[in-house]
């Protein structure tokens, strides 16, 4: 058996694209909304390479050691939690300027330049 085809690299692999997925999703969509998006998809990136991890680290037996999944379990937790508030924040932005975005509009004219 190779080492590619082990459950826990298979996992890792899986973790570290969606790690580069999200943080790419971050870094370059303007729009809030695919910034949270992106930041759920680098979360759970990250919580699938600890559970990875963890998995290796139990050695030849068949369960992995629960403190490592019972902090996953929190972080999921906190992070649906912190997605919510997010997307409070984020429909609050876009009741009182009407734009989903940080950048700032665009000028109109200079002040007192009506004819």
């Amino acid at each position: 058996m190779s080492s590619i085809s082990n459950p826990a690299t298979l996992f890792g692999l899986c973790g570290a694209a969606l790690v580069g997925i999200g943080l790419f999703t971050v870094i370059v969509h303007p729009g809030l909304l695919r910034r949270i998006v992106g930041f759920n998809i680098l979360g759970a990136g990250i919580f699938l390479i600890f559970g990875a991890v963890a998995r290796r680290g139990a050695g030849a037996g068949f369960e992995g050691d629960p403190v490592p999944q019972a902090m996953v379990i929190t972080g999921i937790v906190v992070a649906f939690s912190a997605t919510a508030l997010a997307v409070a924040m984020l429909q609050r932005l876009f009741d009182l300027t009407g734009r989903a975005t940080l950048e700032p509009p665009a000028p109109e004219g200079r002040p007192g330049s009506e004819t």
